[in-house]
C-alpha cells in the first residue's frame, strides 16, 4: 500500500474495508522475529546529486572485459555480434511483453519459431518450444515431464549435472513428492554401469550434462540405452554451442534436450537474465511446458503464425496444466536467434574449435607448472576443464584475482572432494597473451607454499 499512488482517505477507506485500524495490522499475521527490522533510507537526494551517486555506485564495478576471465561454469563470455544488440534494442522488440494476444504479433510469433526451429536444428529433436526461464528451471520442467510422461515417481541425475540445475530438480520434485537419486562419477565421466546401478522400474528419468559441469565430454549413447532399459526417459542438459560438434543429444537417443541459450549472444550480466530452452521427441510434445508456435494459413492463403500449443495454466484448466511456467523470455530468446542466424553452424563450430584449441594449449601450458595438472587426464573436453592444483584452490584464485586474473572457479565450494581444483574455461575471446599472463601468474603463485584453508562444502 505504501508504494502506491493513494490518498492518506484512500488507505483509509481500504483498510476500513479489509477490518484494519492501522496499516501495521495488515502484518500482524507474521511473527516479529520474521519481520524485517525497519529500513534507515538516507535523507532524499536532488536529481544531480543522486546522478552523482548513482555513478560512485556503479564506478566500483569491474566489467569482465577489464579482466582476464577464465570463468566458465555455465555462464560464458561470447563475442557478440554487433546485429544482435542492434536487433533487440529495436522498440517493436525491446518493450514488448510476452503478448496475450500473441497473433496479433506476427513479428513476435516469427521470431520465436525461428528459435524453436534452430533449436530442433541444433539438439536434432522434433520440437521444441517458446523457451523457457533458463537451464536449470528448464532441465526440472524435463524431469517433471517425464513423471508425468511415465507414472513413477523417481528421478536420477548425474553427479556432475551443473549443481544449480540440481539443486532446482530437487527443489521441484519436492513439492511433487518425487525422489532425486544421484548416479556417481567416475573420473569425471558418467559410465553406463554407475547409471545402471542406479536406475530402475520406479524411474521416469536420466539427467546427464553435456559437457558435463566439469568440462567432461560424456559418451550419451550407451546411458540412453541404459535409461530406456529400465523405460526411464533419457534428458540430456547440452550446451548449444557444443552441440554444433558433438553428436545431437537425439542422435544419441535421447529423448529431451534443455540447456541454457546464454553463450547464444546473451551477455553475462551479472547471471541474468537467460534464456532456456526445451526440445523432444514428437510424442512427447502434449507434455512440454509452456507454449509452442507454428506455421499455417490464414484465411487469405497468407503465411501466419499461431501458438499451436498452450499448455500453461493460464490458458487451460488448472489441473491439465504441463506446468506453471507463465511466460518465456522472448527478448533473450530473439537475441539467441539473431546469434544463430548470424552464425550459422559453421559459424558455431568454427567458434567452438577455437575455444577448444585455446583452452587446450592453456591447459597444456599450465601442465608443465610442478604440481599441476588435469584433475581427470583420461577424460576428453571442450574448452572447460578441471586443474588440479597444489594446496587450496580457492586461495590459488584469490592471489590471481590481485594481479587482474579471475582464474576459474574454486570447485571446493562444489564438492569438498575437490578443494584443490579450479574449472578453467576459454572461449573464442581468451587471447594468446591473456594466456600468458594466467600462465606466469600461477606458476609464480604455485612456487610459493601452500596455504591450507577449510573447504565449505555446497549447500
Amino acid at each position: 500500500m505504501a508504494y502506491l499512488p493513494h490518498s492518506d482517505a484512500d488507505r483509509a477507506a481500504m483498510l476500513e474495508a479489509v477490518g484494519a485500524a492501522t496499516q501495521g495490522e495488515l502484518f500482524d499475521s507474521i511473527p516479529a522475529s520474521l519481520r524485517a527490522p525497519a529500513i534507515n533510507l538516507p535523507p532524499p537526494l536532488g536529481e544531480q546529486e543522486l546522478a552523482e551517486e548513482l555513478s560512485r555506485l556503479a564506478a566500483r564495478n569491474q566489467p569482465a572485459s577489464q579482466l582476464d576471465s577464465f570463468l566458465g561454469a555455465g555462464v560464458y563470455s561470447r563475442y557478440i555480434p554487433a546485429i544482435v544488440r542492434a536487433t533487440i534494442a529495436r522498440p517493436e522488440f525491446y518493450t514488448a511483453y510476452t503478448p496475450y494476444q500473441a497473433e496479433a504479433s506476427q513479428g513476435t510469433l516469427q521470431t520465436i519459431f525461428e528459435f524453436q526451429s534452430m533449436i530442433c536444428a541444433l539438439t536434432g529433436m522434433d520440437v521444441a518450444n517458446a523457451s523457457m526461464y533458463d537451464g536449470a528451471t528448464a532441465a526440472a520442467e524435463a524431469a517433471m515431464l517425464a513423471v508425468a510422461q511415465t507414472g513413477r515417481n523417481r528421478v536420477a541425475v548425474s553427479a556432475s549435472l551443473h549443481p544449480e540445475a540440481r539443486h532446482v530438480v530437487h527443489t521441484y520434485a519436492e513439492g511433487r513428492g518425487v525422489r532425486v537419486d544421484v548416479v556417481a562419477t567416475d573420473e569425471g565421466l558418467t559410465t553406463a554401469d554407475a547409471a545402471g546401478a542406479v536406475l530402475g522400474d520406479e524411474h521416469a528419468a536420466l539427467l546427464v550434462g553435456q559437457p558435463s559441469f566439469l568440462g567432461t565430454v560424456e559418451d550419451l549413447a550407451p546411458l540412453a540405452e541404459v535409461a530406456h532399459a529400465c523405460g526411464a526417459l533419457a534428458v540430456c542438459y547440452a550446451d548449444p554451442i557444443a552441440c554444433s560438434v558433438l553428436v545431437p543429444p537425439a542422435q544419441a537417443g535421447f529423448d529431451v534436450a534443455v540447456g541454457d541459450a546464454q553463450p547464444l549472444g546473451i551477455p553475462p550480466n551479472f547471471g541474468g537474465p537467460h534464456c532456456g530452452f526445451f526440445a523432444a521427441r514428437q510424442e512427447l510434445v502434449r507434455r512440454l511446458p509452456g507454449r509452442l508456435v507454428g506455421l499455417t494459413e490464414d484465411r487469405a492463403g497468407r503465411r501466419a503464425f499461431t501458438l499451436t500449443l498452450q499448455t500453461r495454466e493460464q490458458h487451460i484448466r488448472r489441473e491439465q496444466a504441463t506446468s506453471n511456467i507463465c511466460t518465456n523470455h522472448a527478448l533473450t530468446a530473439l537475441a539467441a536467434t539473431v546469434y544463430m542466424a548470424r552464425m550459422g553452424g559453421a559459424g558455431m563450430r568454427r567458434i567452438a574449435e577455437v575455444s577448444a584449441q585455446r583452452a587446450h594449449h592453456l591447459a597444456e601450458r599450465l601442465g608443465d607448472i610442478p604440481g599441476v595438472g588435469l584433475a581427470f587426464p583420461e577424460a576428453p573436453w571442450l574448452w572447460e576443464f578441471t586443474l588440479q592444483l597444489r594446496g587450496d584452490a580457492a586461495d590459488v584464485a584469490r592471489q590471481l584475482r590481485g594481479s587482474g586474473i579471475v582464474a576459474g572457479l574454486p570447485l571446493g565450494a562444489v564438492d569438498a572432494a575437490l578443494r584443490g581444483c579450479l574449472l578453467v574455461c576459454c572461449t573464442e575471446t581468451t587471447s594468446p597473451a591473456a594466456i600468458d599472463r594466467y600462465v606466469a601468474a600461477l606458476r609464480s603463485v604455485q612456487a610459493a607454499p601452500p596455504l591450507a584453508q577449510p573447504a565449505t562444502a555446497w549447500a
